[in-house]
């Protein structure tokens, strides 16, 4: 016996209604593809359903019996449908996002307030860790996705450029530091940083490796830096006169709020791709998208 929810529905109705036609009128369907569909329920189930005359439509003993089963099962799978219905919803309007931490501070909250004044429904859970545990995450599928300046290439993940940014010498304001050099036009070769003080990145870092490289190309003579792993760590002392350092310039909101100064390092301008990356094959959240459009155009500049 293979008695589906259609035939179930129709059954239920029709017996609510006492009337083909009726019933067939809100099943929308035809009076004869009613019919048909009630004698295979009836042939499936071995018994007759409904005493049909030219004016009545009523339900045998056997019919009143299987009333009650079948209007369970109706009611059952309604509910279920419209719990399933739901948390598809739900689904499609939520979105778990990893970004590192300078990125979560100086760029999702401007990112965020855009997004949900066009997606007010929807619902954005971040997660602020380092580059290899967003991706770790997304591989996992624990997330929908991940922004970062750096992913390695990986079996199962899609790595997308969204923009790219440079590279940028900060040095303490000249109000905490009046030895600290005017950076005032915005700009500065890196031949300006042959012999200052410089704070670093983790040397396993990929923008430290990229550092390293424009220092070496002008003979920057090798010398002992201290390491910071956080980039808001490395603002803040700065800030406070202890040196200087090269970030990347999405961290400028955070160089503003530190009051250090700021310039473009140029001969050459470096330009770097930041990303997004998700995991290969997985359907990707709807709203996805619009929420990375309204991140990149709320990139600091």
């Amino acid at each position: 016996m293979n008695v589906s929810y259609r035939q179930l529905k129709a059954f239920v109705t029709t017996a609510r209604l006492c009337n083909f036609t009726k019933a067939a009128e809100e099943l929308h369907l035809t009076q004869s593809g009613l019919s048909f569909m009630m004698r295979q329920l009836e042939t499936q189930l071995d018994c007759r359903l409904f005493e049909r005359t030219t004016r009545l439509v009523a339900l045998t003993p056997a019919g009143e019996h299987f009333l009650p089963v079948a209007q369970n099962i109706v009611d059952s799978m309604d509910k279920a449908h419209e719990q399933l219905t739901q948390l598809t919803l739900e689904a499609r309007n939520k979105l778990v996002i990893g970004v590192t931490p300078l990125v979560s501070t100086n760029v999702v909250p401007a990112a965020r307030k855009a997004f949900t004044h066009k997606h007010p429904d929807a619902k954005l859970n971040f997660v602020a860790t380092n580059h290899d545990q967003i991706q770790a995450l997304v591989a996992a599928g624990e997330i929908d996705f991940g922004l970062g300046a750096h992913f390695d290439e990986a079996s199962g993940i899609d790595i997308q450029p969204l923009f790219q940014y440079n590279l940028m010498w900060i040095t303490p304001s000249r109000a905490q530091d009046s030895a600290a050099p005017d950076l005032g036009a915005g700009v500065a070769p890196w031949s300006a940083l042959r012999d200052v003080p410089l704070f670093a990145l983790p040397s396993d870092n990929h923008i430290q490796k990229v550092i390293e490289s424009h220092l070496s190309d002008i003979r920057r003579p090798d010398k002992e830096q201290a390491t910071f792993n956080n980039l808001e760590m490395l603002i803040a002392m700065v800030s406070a006169g202890e040196g200087t350092a090269i970030l990347p310039s999405y961290s400028i909101a955070a160089c503003r709020r530190h009051g250090v100064q700021t310039a473009i390092l140029t001969e050459p301008r470096v330009a770097m791709d930041f990303y997004r990356i998700t995991r290969r094959g997985r359907h990707p959240a709807e709203l996805m998208d619009a929420f990375t459009e309204a991140f990149v155009a709320s990139i600091p500049t």
